[in-house]
């Protein structure tokens, strides 16, 4: 295929009022292509106001068959790409069709290779007065490539390296010119929205607080903007079903009763009989359950949950949970402190935990969006752990008829199905043995203790539960391999490593050893210098706040007693807990460059009325409250755009221009064969232009 375009002289591209106030002289043009492939049929035009639209008299013409270009005079360039246009790829003679409109930008000093990457250019540009040479450095310096590379037409780029590197970083910045565009509409600034998507450079400092079980609905469910119970009760989409797929009349009792031993008032299971099929208050006048009242844990594994969303109704959350119909439970969030926090900026109402069921595996969607195998499991001892589901579909349990059980309001208990277990078969659904509920590191702490007379460092290999070392890629590895710094603190990491009792005692501190998803992994084995120089103590993380020396990632994991789990902690602690933690961080002297994201890893069981998109086998799953804090943030913002856990994979791979995890990959093109979006990278919640 020939494709010829024609470079103009820096010279004669210096002549022309280069600064944004467009030249129409007669006989300069400005030639060029659109690359990232090639786009096919997309408007160009000479942008002489500087305000990323192609406005009426602005010089215009449409990409040819190559994606080239010609424009009589020069200035900036903008390309607007609709569904008409195509996007060709050289490489494997691909054409596709554009499925969401993008714009292009390019400033006047670099307008003859328009791309992803000189949009990101204009939008540095933007945001600091126009400096064409600062923000070249900047963004060349980001993605680790010279910067007489950076602006050229990677399709034609020898060296594999650099052309990898800025193929990867158009892909994913495609991503978020298409959030940006769509942000914009038709009439709005686009300039502006493009600039709050791209203009990461400014975030020196992102930082991840991870809390425990609980679903949107069950604590911002009353939240003034957001999609909560009010939209499920008008729309009708909370009703639970039974077993034989009819409406329940009544919800079944929580079993075991609602409170746990100890706390008061008592609210035991004759108290939460004949409760309407509907949500109810746990802190309301009935049961009067306030927040700093530990409740009783729920099932929140991998199989059942699937089976509660059953394809997106989420109807059968009281029949497949071993709590009844405590599922439908939830709370006036409105006295707690991070109800406040989100008034102050930005609540994501529309964000789902990574994957189906708990905590174990969400972890590690959280790190890796991956999901962690068990080789040879059916010759190992994890054999016991393996799962038997017997289902059509490769992962629904059936129920075991013999019992005699017909109907969940008779079954005293969750309906007893069959199959359930931590290790996924090789069916038709999984290729793999993957271990999906609660396993237990190979490295202490561990929930398993050391074998008799072995490494005292190690979990019993012979223990069903003890998963073999990972191998698979981190986002920490990612980090690591462009020196970048992080760190994954946990609280009580040291008093668990110097004295087993405080893991899982059910007190303080509790460590929760599956809560520490790096501690699965070989490359962070005991006796590494990866292991000491990023698996931290949470009193090494408090310190790092006062002296303004948290790495550029920084994840943490509350405690326990403070992580907000039902069962063994409440509400009211961990929310002190974390907002005294943001409270410190916004007084550090790295707060001005910060961004700090406040998640749950699961709904712990609870129902929330909002289907999860269909993505591939392993999630996304049920919508948990996210709020993103930072000075960048928007102000008392409710952002709905779509998000999952692998999102804060996303801002943080976008930031730092980091090559995709292959999770990320793998989850969108699933996400796009069901006809959903791919996930969004949190930007939605940033405005740039705040000071």
């Amino acid at each position: 295929m020939n494709r010829t375009f024609q470079l103009l002289p820096l010279a004669t591209l210096l002549s022309a009022a280069l600064s944004g106030c467009g030249s129409t002289s007669t006989g300069v043009t400005t030639s060029g292509v659109v690359t990232g492939s090639y786009f096919r049929h997309a408007k160009v035009c000479l942008d002489n106001n500087n305000n990323g639209r192609c406005d009426a008299g602005e010089a215009s013409t449409v990409t040819d068959n190559n994606g080239v270009f010609t424009l009589p005079g020069t200035a900036a360039v903008v390309v607007e790409i609709g569904t008409d246009a195509t996007r060709f790829d050289p490489v494997t003679n691909i054409e596709t069709p554009i499925i969401q409109p993008l714009v292009f930008r390019a400033p006047a000093q670099a307008n003859q290779v328009v791309s992803a990457i000189s949009t990101e250019l204009q939008a540095l540009m933007d945001d600091n007065n126009g400096d064409f040479a600062t923000a070249k450095t900047m963004l060349a310096k980001r993605l680790g490539v010279s910067e007489d590379k950076l602006l050229g037409d990677h399709n034609k780029e020898t060296d594999a390296t650099t052309k990898t590197i800025l193929k990867t970083e158009i892909d994913q910045s495609i991503e978020r010119i298409s959030e940006a565009t769509a942000d914009a509409g038709k009439s709005g600034d686009i300039a502006l929205a493009l600039r709050n998507r791209l203009t990461l450079d400014r975030i020196s400092n992102i930082v991840v607080i991870y809390a425990e079980n609980h679903a949107f609905d069950n604590i911002f469910g009353k939240f003034p903007g957001a999609n909560g119970l009010d939209n499920a009760i008008q729309n009708n989409v909370y009703k639970q079903i039974d077993l034989d797929g009819s409406v329940l009349p009544v919800l079944p009792p929580t079993w075991g009763g609602i409170s746990v031993a100890g706390v008061t008032p008592v609210v035991a299971q004759a108290d939460t009989a004949n409760l309407p099929n509907a949500p109810f208050s746990i802190d309301g006048p009935k049961f009067n359950l306030p927040l700093n009242a530990k409740t009783r844990d729920l099932d929140h594994s991998f199989f059942f949950n699937q089976m509660q969303i059953n394809g997106g109704k989420n109807d059968r959350f009281a029949v497949a949970s071993d709590a009844g119909g405590l599922v439908m439970g939830n709370y006036d969030g409105s006295p707690t402190r991070m109800w406040q926090k989100a008034k102050d900026y930005t609540l994501a109402d529309n964000y789902f935990m990574g994957a189906f069921g708990g905590s174990f595996l969400n972890h590690f969607w959280l790190i890796c969006a991956c999901t962690p195998v068990y080789p040879n499991a059916d010759t190992s001892p994890g054999k016991a752990k393996l799962a038997s589901p017997g289902g059509a579909d490769g992962v629904s349990l059936l129920l075991d008829t013999s019992k005699g059980i017909t109907s969940v309001l008779n079954s005293n208990g969750r309906p007893p199905f069959l199959g359930n277990g931590a290790i996924t078969p090789i069916n038709s659904r999984f290729d793999k043995f993957y271990a999906v509920n609660t396993m237990q590191p190979a490295y202490q702490p561990s929930g398993n203790t050391p074998a008799t007379g072995g490494d005292p460092t190690l979990a019993d290999p012979n223990v069903a539960t003890t998963l073999p070392p990972q191998t698979m890629t981190t986002i920490g590895d990612l980090l690591s391999v462009k020196n970048l710094s992080w760190a994954w603190f946990a609280g009580a990491w040291n008093d668990s490593l110097s004295n087993r009792t405080n893991i899982y005692n059910q007190t303080v501190p509790n460590f929760q050893a599956h809560h520490q998803p790096f501690n699965y992994f070989k490359q962070f084995a005991p006796g590494t210098q990866a292991r000491t120089d990023h698996l931290k103590d949470g009193t090494d993380f408090q310190t790092a706040i006062q002296n303004g020396t948290l790495p550029q990632v920084t994840f943490y994991k509350p405690q326990g007693d403070l992580n907000e789990h039902p069962g063994y902690a409440d509400v009211a602690k961990g929310d002190q807990h974390i907002s005294d933690i943001i409270d410190k961080l916004k007084s550090s002297p790295q707060w001005k460059n910060m961004v700090v994201i406040v998640t749950f890893d699961e709904n712990g069981g609870f129902w929330d009325h909002v289907s999860p998109p269909k993505g591939d086998v392993f999630g996304p799953s049920t919508r948990v409250p996210t709020i993103i804090i930072s000075p960048y943030a928007k102000k008392g913002f409710v952002d709905h755009a779509q998000y999952d856990t692998t999102s804060i994979l996303r801002l943080i791979t976008h930031r730092f221009s980091l090559p995709p995890l292959d999770g990320l990959v793998s989850r969108d093109k699933a996400l796009a064969a069901s006809g959903s979006k791919p996930m969004g990278d949190l930007t939605g919640a940033f405005d740039f232009t705040q000071k």
